[in-house]
């Protein structure tokens, strides 16, 4: 992803690289005119992809590349937004056993795919070409209310 309107990072599985992402992330956003309300959900989502990379992917270990990429789009049906791909190099996973916990099952951990969903427009999740996986976000302007949240579509 190229161009004015794009973003693109490539860190290690290093749990210290987070808050740079988070920044950067961050101030991306702004210049693009997100909303504070938009920007905190964007980061939440990137923020919590990133950490199950490390934690599942790479099973914690330091060290492995993970790529980020955002950039703006227009979508016919939904208006201006953004999209934000995350690709690792580590474990593939069926497609199928990305969902997030039982959410009556009370104990700490195991929301990051449930928070992504709920925060972003729409997800989806794919085996990478070479190894690894690449999860692709949508947010839209849209404000809440305006327009059906769908949890998964593709891009």
């Amino acid at each position: 992803m190229s161009g004015p309107d794009a973003l693109s990072l490539e860190i290690t599985s290093d749990p210290a690289e987070l808050p740079k992402v988070r920044t950067t992330v961050r101030n991306w956003s702004k210049r693009h005119d997100w909303q504070e309300d938009q920007i905190a959900d964007i980061v939440l989502a990137v923020d919590e992809a990133l950490s199950n990379v490390i934690r599942h992917g790479y099973d914690g270990e330091p060290g492995h590349k993970i790529k980020v990429a955002a950039r703006m789009i227009e979508d016919p049906s939904h208006g201006p937004g953004l999209e934000i791909s995350i690709r690792d190099f580590g474990k593939q996973v069926e497609l199928d056993s990305i969902r997030g916990r039982d959410l009556d099952d009370l104990r700490p951990g195991g929301l990051g795919v449930h928070i992504i969903r709920s925060v972003m427009s729409c997800t989806k999740y794919s085996h990478a070409d070479g190894g690894g996986m690449q999860l692709v976000m949508r947010k839209y302007k849209h404000r809440a209310g305006e327009d059906s949240q769908s949890p998964t579509e593709k891009p």
